[in-house]
This record gives structure tokens, sequence and C-alpha cells, in this order.
């Protein structure tokens, strides 16, 4: 019933959004006159029963004709809204039958993403076919974006149910809705064929996997990586991925280092080292935003026309810092009383701004890293450019520190202190890669 209910929204394309709003608006009279029965048994969620009414359904329904009337009055396409109704529809459909099979919670997120995809790509390529009598032949230039767009859609809809909003369908629908009508508006940028975007999920999905086999990322952290991967290789390239996964595989096995002697001075990762969705995009969401902003600014879409190697310094300067503040926090850590960054005084190892001479070192090696793999992979990074990014990373390592000894606990939460400081990284990255170029 779940999975009909999102497949009404083909009435749009196969009639016209006056169709589609007066069948929306039927289905929540319905839901609103159903209060109890099997009807009300097959399709109420958990908290409909105290209301007695199927506010569930009211709010799926209302959030499909929102993005449906986005997709009427904007730049939005048709097809990416009747694709992401069908993408949460028949996930869940394929998420619940796997339940019946198996208690494997990865089982599950893997039964989602799979047919999530597939109810994606059919649905753009019906809306597209249905609305402008597109034959498989002419639509075959699009699949790899309908491919991209689909399989970015399910890792995020997976993602959100799994931990940002569990059970709450309508805003994981609105959410991934537009996340499509931004990256389908970065369409002159995504180059790559079918067979190449199926190449990067299978590489990302690898990495996702054994970083969730290998405990240093739980579920919602496997599958947040995976998406900013495949993000990463389709906007940017592999060279980009590369920058991103030396990341993650250092950053995650630095968290298992000496883990039981961290474990007793109670500055270990929870989890048992596995990080979190939080923790990955605390530390790559402004790396993120570069890749974003390098697929605008070489699809020409942004004011001013921004060089696009600005974005790759800005990346490189933020995962340096992501990597500094990591090796530097997981190493520092087992050796000796550490000090607080503003004043010098002993502290507790685990204190939020307390920093080693032993991470310091750590965290320089880590930027280090970032730059080389950078140096040699990019030409627009140069001797003076691996500087920079190494400067960059540190800085933003200092930043990090100094909101820890300051504003940590008391202002600004963990995640909130990483994304500060991979923004300083990033910006001091970018911004003294300018002034050489202004200067030179």
């Amino acid at each position: 019933m779940f999975a009909a209910l999102c497949t009404l929204a083909l009435a749009v394309p196969l009639g016209n959004p006056r169709v589609g709003a007066a069948i929306a608006a039927v289905a929540v009279l319905g839901a609103l006159a159903v209060t109890d029965g099997p009807l009300f048994e097959l399709l109420a969620y958990p908290s409909d029963y105290e209301a007695g009414r199927l506010y569930g359904i009211v709010t799926l329904v209302l959030a499909g004709a929102t993005l449906g009337l986005i997709a009427v009055t904007t730049s939005m396409s048709v097809a990416v809204f009747v694709g992401t109704v069908l993408l949460v529809g028949y996930g869940n459909l394929a998420e619940q039958l796997a339940h019946r099979w198996t208690d494997r919670d990865v089982v599950h997120t893997a039964a989602f993403c799979v047919v999530a995809t597939v109810a994606a790509v059919a649905g753009q390529s019906a809306a597209r076919s249905i609305a402008d009598g597109a034959t498989l032949e002419s639509l075959s230039p699009a699949l790899p974006t309908m491919l991209f767009l689909g399989a970015s859609g399910a890792l995020l809809a997976s993602l959100l149910r799994d931990i940002l909003f569990a059970n709450d369908d309508p805003v994981v629908m609105l959410t991934v809705g537009l996340l499509g009508w931004l990256l389908a508006e970065l369409e002159p940028a995504l180059a790559l064929s079918g067979g190449e975007i199926v190449a990067a999920l299978a590489v990302t999905v690898a990495f996702g996997y054994a970083s969730y086999a290998l405990e240093t990322a739980s579920i919602a952290g496997m599958l947040t990586g995976i998406l900013l991967g495949l993000l990463t290789i389709v906007l940017g390239g592999y060279g980009w991925f590369a920058v991103l996964i030396s990341f993650f595989a250092i950053g995650g096995l630095s968290s298992k280092y000496r883990y039981e002697e961290k474990a007793e001075r109670g500055v270990a990762e929870d989890n048992n080292g596995a990080r979190g969705s939080g923790n990955v995009l605390g530390n790559a969401a402004v790396a993120l935003g570069a890749v974003l902003g390098y697929a605008a600014s070489s699809a020409t879409l942004l004011p001013g026309n921004p060089e696009p190697s600005l974005f790759l310094f800005a990346f490189a300067g933020s995962v340096a810092t992501a990597m500094s503040d990591t090796l530097s926090s997981e190493i520092g850590s087992v050796f000796e009383t550490p000090r607080l960054i503003t004043t010098l005084e002993p502290v507790e190892p685990g204190t939020d701004g307390g920093v080693t001479w032993q991470g310091e070192i750590a965290g320089v090696a880590g930027a280090a890293v970032v730059a080389g793999i950078s140096y040699g992979l990019f030409d627009a990074v140069t001797t003076v450019g691996a500087a920079i990014i190494v400067a960059a990373g540190v800085v933003g390592m200092t930043v990090d520190s100094l909101l820890g000894a300051t504003l940590e606990g008391r202002v600004l939460g963990n995640q909130s202190v990483n994304f500060l400081a991979t923004l300083s990284g990033a910006l001091v990255c970018a911004l003294l890669v300018l002034s050489f170029a202004v200067l030179g």
C-alpha cells in the first residue's frame, strides 16, 4: 500500500498538475476518514495509534504534493519528482521484505538502496517517456545521469532513515527531492558514461563496506562515506576521491591505534572506534561543498565564474585539516600529559584543546600526506601549492584546538568544531593560493 500510494506520483506526467492535486486531496481525505479497522492497522505509523488518525500517510501525501508543486513551478524536472517519490516508496517495500528474511541491518540497508535506485531510474524514465514522448533509444544518453541521481538519492534516503529522521518519510522525501534537483542542475558537469557511473558505485561501495567490516565505521558512517565518495568521483574525479579516501582510511585506522590504552585513559572513540555519520559529515561536509562548488564552477553556473582550481585547493585544505586533527588527536592522546593550547598548563587526557608535541608532529605529517597525494595527482598543485596545503592543514588543526579550549562543550559541540576547523583550512588554502596567483 505504501509503494502503491507513491506510484500515484505518475499522475502528474500522465495527466497534469491538477489531476495530481485532486488525487492527493482524495488520499488525504480518505486517510483522515479511516480511524480504525484493518486498513488503519495496515497504514498506521507507530505514532498514529495514540491520535487515532493516519497522520503519517497524510504528511507523506502532503510532502509528495509539495515536491510536485515545486516541480511544476520551478526548474525542478517532473522526472526528478517522480523518481524521488518512487525511490522512497519502493525502497521502503524492499527494506520491509528484507526484515522478513534476515535480522542483519546491513542487508536491510542494501535492499533499500538497490531497489530504491532501480525505482528512481524507472520513475525518471517513465516520467520522461510520458511527458516528452521519449523512446528507449532517446533515453539512453540520459541514463547515466538518471542512475547517478537515483543512487545518490537512495544513499541519502537510507542514511536519513537510519539515523537522522527515523520513520519520518515525508522529510526524507523532501530532502532527497531537493538533492536531486541540485544535482540535476549540475548536468553539464556530468560527463561520465553509464559504465563509469557503475564503476564509481562499485568502488565506493567496496570501500564503504570495508570500513564497516573493519569496524571503523557504523552503518550510518558507511552510507555517508559511500555517498560522499560517489559525489566526489562523479563531480570531481578519481583524483579527488583518492585524496578523500586517504583521510577515511588513515583516519579510521588511527582510531584503532592502541585503542585499549586510549579506552583506559578515557580518550577512545565510542562504539569501538567506529565513526558515525555525524563524525564523517563534521570532517567532510566542507570537502563536499568544495566538490559541488567545483562542479558548478566547471559548468559555469556560479556568478562571476570563479576559477575551478580554487575549489580544488579548498577541498585539499579541508581534507588536510581533517587528517591533521584526527592524527593529532588519535596518536597524540597516547603519549605524555597534554597541555592546554591557550595557556600551556598540563591538563587531563581527553581535555578539549589539550595538545602534545607528538600529536602536533603527527598532525603535520597527516597534512603532508594529503599534500603529497594532491601534488602527485593534480597538475594545478605545484610545490608551492603543496606547501600551502600543509600550512592550511596545520592552521585548521590549530583552530580546532583553540575552539576546543575556548568554546567546545559550552557553545559548540564536537562536530561543529570539526566543521569550523575544516572550513578554516579550506578558506586559508584558497586565499593563500589566490594571493600567490595575484602576486605572481
